[in-house]
This record gives structure tokens, C-alpha cells and sequence, in this order.
């Protein structure tokens, strides 16, 4: 069983945003099951340095010891490259088949991810060269990752 951790910088507020990724993500959790997979999610706190360089690499930090040693890492980030959701499932479905330990998917905090980090992971996605708020793009990060399970799964949610 592959593990897909979704890590995101920062603590959801309750409210429908907060509620809407939870069910992306329990979605993706019981259908991840068929399909080899065993979904996640984890928060981390927010750097409390004042600098925002030294928070990105507080942040960076954390995100690092979180991460399964071995594993298959990418970044959420808007200098990314675009990537389509069956581009996405493939990548969690080549770590599986391959027998990697772990598959991470990181969204850094409000002032973004640590460049000296970033440039140490497998991929850097973008969800298009807008800017969106961070509760936006967990929503999307967890409908993402349950895209990519019913993809790998065969299931017709994906309607390609």
C-alpha cells in the first residue's frame, strides 16, 4: 500500500472550505483502499519567524521531517509546470508500482514554499499561473488526489 500524504502549511479554519477538502479527502481515503492506496492529510504550523525567508525555512523544516525517506515528493507551487489529472494519477500510480515508500504532496504556507526546498523535490505543479487563496487549492489538492484514485481505480468520476 502506497501512502499519499497531502501536507499543507497552516491550519484549516472550520467553515465549508475546511469541510470540503475533509470530504475530498475521506473520499479519497475509501476508495484509495481498492486501489492500493492509503490517503492523508497533514497540517503543520505556520513559521513564526518575522522574516518571511525565515518562516519559509522554518516551514521547510517541518515539511522535511514529514516526509517518508525514500519517497516521491512534489510541491504545489505557481512557478510550477502545468500538469492534467491523468498526468497527476500516473505519478501516484507510478510510485505505487514501483513500491515506492510514499508519495507527498506539499502546499506551502502563505509566503510559499522555501526555494532551497523546492529545488530538492521530484515535481513542482502548478494549479495554473494564478494565484490562489490557500484554502482554495487544498480543496482542489484533495479533489485532485480523489481524482487520481478513482483514475487508478477505473472508476468513471474522471469523465476524460
Amino acid at each position: 500500500m502506497l501512502r499519499v500524504v497531502l501536507i499543507c502549511v497552516g491550519r484549516a479554519k472550520a467553515g465549508a472550505e475546511r469541510d470540503l477538502a475533509a470530504r475530498y479527502i475521506e473520499r479519497a481515503k475509501l476508495a484509495g483502499r481498492g486501489a492500493g492506496l492509503v490517503v492523508e492529510l497533514r497540517e503543520i504550523d505556520e513559521g513564526r519567524a518575522r522574516r518571511p525567508e525565515d518562516r519559509k525555512s522554518e516551514e521547510a523544516k517541518a515539511i522535511a521531517a514529514q516526509i517518508e525517506p525514500g519517497g516521491l515528493v512534489v510541491a504545489l507551487d505557481e512557478t510550477g509546470k502545468a500538469a492534467d489529472s491523468v498526468h497527476f494519477a500516473n505519478l501516484i500510480g507510478a510510485a505505487r508500482d514501483e513500491g515506492a515508500p510514499g508519495f507527498t504532496l506539499v502546499i506551502g504556507g502563505p509566503d510559499g514554499l522555501d526555494p532551497a526546498w523546492r529545488r530538492t523535490v521530484a515535481h513542482v505543479i502548478a494549479f495554473g499561473a494564478m494565484t490562489w487563496p490557500h484554502q482554495l487549492v487544498r480543496i482542489m489538492a484533495a479533489e485532485q488526489i480523489y481524482r487520481a484514485v478513482t483514475i487508478l481505480s477505473g472508476h468513471p468520476y474522471h469523465r476524460a
